[in-house]
């Protein structure tokens, strides 16, 4: 694996398309094994059409979905007789505990871990996936914004980790509206095949 670090491919149309923006790239240490520091080049979405689409109604500007993608890097290199098998585990341990501390850092409570499921990713890896549930109240409103999270970890051109975040309830009903617009009256079920398909398509 290269020294250098590198930003995954993304489904960029699909991202387009559907109004999320790109709000942040950023390479760091994400977390250090006994013989190296794990980089990593991470890409961060913000569904922007529904965060405009619940401003522009109801006057609440906040983040209601997330994405994001990351690709790591070794540094030193691994010696070659580590194999990705070897340290799999490792990262998928790691990246899970990052995405909780981040939905913390983001203001959620009750961060609670679920269940575990696989998937195979467009490019044919196998991926494993853990959701993550947690809550906050959202500020000027009497309403508590409930979410889901899903983290996926695999190992295919390189190690990657694809996550994202959305609510438990349609935007316009958490948000009490009698007629909002079709951009709120999203059900979760819809959220969460978006985000898989979202996770599916890094490479």
């Amino acid at each position: 694996m290269s020294d250098d670090a590198s930003f995954p491919d993304v489904p960029a149309d699909h991202l387009r398309e559907e109004g999320w923006e790109l709000t942040d790239e950023s390479v760091e240490t994400v977390f250090k094994l006994p013989t190296a520091s794990v980089v990593g080049a991470t890409k961060l979405y913000d569904d922007v059409r529904t965060r405009t689409a619940a401003e522009a109604a109801a006057g609440v500007d906040h983040q209601w979905r997330f994405f994001f993608a990351t690709a790591l890097t070794f540094r030193p290199p691994l010696a070659p007789g580590i194999g990705p098998a070897m340290i799999l585990p490792t990262v998928r341990s790691e990246a899970n505990s990052t995405f909780a501390d981040e939905l913390r850092d983001r203001g959620f409570e009750d961060v609670e871990r679920g269940r575990r499921e696989r998937i195979r990713t467009d490019s044919g890896a196998r991926a494993r996936l853990r959701t993550y549930t947690a809550s906050m109240p959202l500020p000027e409103t009497d309403a508590t914004l409930s979410i889901t999270g899903w983290v996926g970890v695999w190992h295919g051109d390189g190690f990657r980790i694809a996550a994202g975040a959305y609510p438990d309830d349609a935007i316009g009903e958490l948000l009490g509206l009698s007629d909002p617009p079709e951009r709120l009256r999203r059900r979760p079920r819809e959220y969460r095949d978006d985000l898989l398909s979202l996770i599916r398509a890094v490479e």
